[in-house]
């Protein structure tokens, strides 16, 4: 997840993206969610290399965003993560430092025409890619009540997932974020800290840009675009994503004589208090880690 606070780029767990990654001089990196180029920043800075950069993002605000990069000689790729992963794959290239940060970021977030959030009023949009053609008014408007029971459900872990799917469609066409915001509260009890259109909110933005079936195809060839003594990086910020970097760093990485890779986190590094001070949205990321042999 990347962050934009007054304009200022706040990226999250940088301290431990560094002490795990330990960029070094010379270095080559992937950063396979680059946005708006926080964490590059401070792995360029320590490579002193960006001529060995590859910067992608999905979003071309994001890519405009990084020109800056382009100027200092690092490649930009507009793409998501796994059409990259592979090219770079069949162009056999091999990176250093690879790091996924994923999720949605701040702009993203705090731009209502984007349509990802329910505290200003936006379209019903929720693409990172903005020239694909599933947006989430086709989601809302298009699907089947079962169906939206089944992506509430599944990416949201909403356990009142039929109940609000049933609202949806009774009260359809809906345009705008507020509106269906407003009509999943209406059907859900009262008195939760968290807005109880947060869940689905999260399941129609991970269907529209199909988020886990990416990452659970990318996160086998990261490793294979791994250097032998590459290091891996992965930031979640929610279970789904989480259990899937977990399950597929435990198959390759640990003490056994066929492992692929080493552990270099113990668990998921979460955000400390001084870092929650000033970048609240840090609460949930996860940090992951392996090396490769």
């Amino acid at each position: 997840m990347r962050h934009v606070i007054r304009n200022e780029h706040i990226p999250v767990l940088l301290q431990p993206v560094l002490q795990y990654l330990d960029p070094q001089a010379g270095e080559s990196y992937l950063d396979l969610t680059a946005g708006y180029g926080g964490h590059a920043r401070a792995v360029l800075e320590c490579t002193k290399a960006p001529e060995q950069a590859t910067l992608v993002d999905r979003d071309a605000n994001a890519i405009a965003a990084l020109t800056g990069f382009a100027k200092q000689g690092a490649m930009l790729v507009q793409g998501d993560f796994l059409s990259v992963s592979q090219q770079l794959v069949a162009a056999g290239r091999q990176f250093d430092i690879i790091l996924a940060d994923l999720g949605v970021s701040s702009p993203h977030l705090d731009n209502a025409a984007r349509g990802f959030a329910f505290g200003q009023d936006g379209p019903l949009d929720m693409r990172m890619d903005q020239t694909q053609t599933l947006d989430a008014a086709t989601v809302v408007n298009t699907y089947s009540a079962d169906d939206l029971a089944r992506i509430i459900k599944t990416y949201g872990e909403e356990p009142r997932a039929k109940t609000i799917a049933q609202a949806i469609v009774a009260g359809r066409p809906f345009h705008s974020t507020v509106a269906l915001a407003e009509t999943i509260r209406s059907v859900m009890p009262k008195g939760s800290k968290t807005h109880p259109a947060t869940r689905t909110f999260q399941a129609l933005r991970i269907a529209v840009n199909d988020e886990l079936e990416l990452l659970r195809a990318s996160l086998p060839l990261w490793m294979q675009l791994l250097k032998p003594g590459g290091r891996l990086g992965v930031i979640s910020f929610h279970s789904l994503e989480d259990r899937i970097v977990k399950q597929a760093f435990a198959e390759v990485a640990g003490d056994r004589y066929d492992a692929e890779a080493l552990p270099l986190t113990k668990g998921a590094v979460t955000a400390d208090d001084t870092e929650l001070v000033f970048n609240p949205r840090a609460r949930s990321a996860k940090l992951r880690a392996v090396v490769k042999k």
